[in-house]
């Protein structure tokens, strides 16, 4: 029987066609454990946090359920929009999101404290999410934003 392979090992494959880094003076340990947090329940700065900006999520519209496997999860919305993929690999210090775009952030040490990588292997461009923006910004642009807002949001939770 062949299974599908996990979107992790899916997207370790591919090369990454956009990335941005930066880095937060915390031990990364600690970043770690609220970057990679996910669990049942609404999307928010306690939950899937690189999410947690999305406008789904800002309205209270996106959530969490548990799909099969460990460290395997979707996010649901509440309108026709289809539901994003996320796996999670505490071991690894990775998250990985697939919406109109697939991505994986990851977390590792350096001599600053920690340094978080986001990186987008793969996009739909003719999906709703991608056009939203993207266009006036740029998608690295947009990485480079949105990547900023969390690690404020941890930077604040960690008071560093």
């Amino acid at each position: 029987m062949h299974t599908m392979p996990s979107l992790l090992a899916e997207l370790d494959a591919l090369p990454g066609r956009w990335e941005v880094q930066q880095t937060l003076a915390a031990p990364v340990d600690a970043v770690a454990a609220l970057l990679l947090t996910v669990a049942e329940g609404r999307v928010g700065h306690d939950n899937l946090l690189v999410l947690a900006r999305a406008s789904a999520a800002r309205q209270g519209a996106m959530t969490v359920v548990a799909g099969s496997g460990a460290g395997v999860y979707r996010a649901e919305f509440a309108g026709p929009l289809e539901p994003v993929e996320i796996q999670v690999d505490r071991d690894r210090f990775m998250i990985a999101v697939q919406s109109w775009y697939a991505g994986v952030h990851t977390v590792a040490a350096c001599p600053a404290g920690t340094l978080v990588t986001h990186r987008v292997h793969r996009v739909i461009p003719d999906h709703p999410g991608f056009a939203a923006g993207i266009e006036q910004i740029g998608l690295r642009a947009r990485m480079a934003r949105d990547l900023r807002q969390v690690l404020d949001v941890i930077a604040d939770r960690l008071g560093c």
